[in-house]
């Protein structure tokens, strides 16, 4: 009878095991410093099984960055109350990427630093995460502020947020909760869209 440690498991589930490791690794050495052996130990496989999977260190990264990605828009855009007044959407928002970022540390550090730092095409890949979160932002607002111009609103509240949790990533302890930066950013932010909302309101 096979180890438990070694028993088969679905690709699927084999291939989340690895990612794991890998997004754990890149975060905490860097990508040019990790290397696969690394990777394979922190996974409980062998090297040559990741590379059948992944083909290659760089695919690997890439993957990592595809699902952080994917979670982390899949977290904010689940978070939003559909139907809630602005400002509630605009906090359930903020919360829901503050509260992911918070509980996936190494997720984020693999998106921000990492990813946006080594270079292309993995800083393409982190541009598109960012234009797809930027594009949900400004149609929450214009759907606030009716038809006044909220580009500059959605960009700038995005790289505020992106700046807060990166800088909350290295914070000495106790690190600042996910609920905790939210509220920050929201007293920020909502003092000047409040504004907007309610003079689209009277134009209205």
């Amino acid at each position: 009878m096979a180890a438990a440690g070694s028993r088969r498991l679905p690709r699927a589930e084999r291939e989340r095991q690895m990612l794991d490791a890998a997004v754990a690794t890149f975060a905490r050495r860097g990508y040019r410093a990790a290397s696969m052996d690394e990777i394979a130990e922190a996974a409980g496989v062998s090297k040559p099984l990741v590379y059948l999977y992944l083909n290659s260190k760089d695919e690997l990264f890439s993957a990592c960055i595809r699902r952080e990605a994917a979670a982390l828009t899949a977290a904010v855009r689940d978070a939003v109350e559909v139907g809630a007044t602005p400002e509630r959407q605009l906090w359930s928002g903020l919360l829901g990427f503050f509260e992911h970022t918070a509980a996936h540390p190494d997720g984020w550090v693999v998106l921000y630093s990492q990813a946006r730092t080594v270079g292309e095409p993995f800083a393409a890949e982190v541009a598109v995460l960012r234009s797809e979160i930027v594009d949900f932002v400004a149609a929450l607002l214009t759907a606030a502020c009716g038809s006044q111009d909220v580009a500059a609103y959605a960009h700038a509240l995005v790289g505020a947020a992106e700046s807060l949790a990166g800088w909350a990533a290295t914070a000495p302890a106790p690190a600042p909760t996910g609920r905790e930066l939210a509220a920050s950013l929201m007293t920020f932010a909502w003092s000047g869209l409040s504004q907007a909302v309610t003079a689209s309101g009277r134009a209205g």
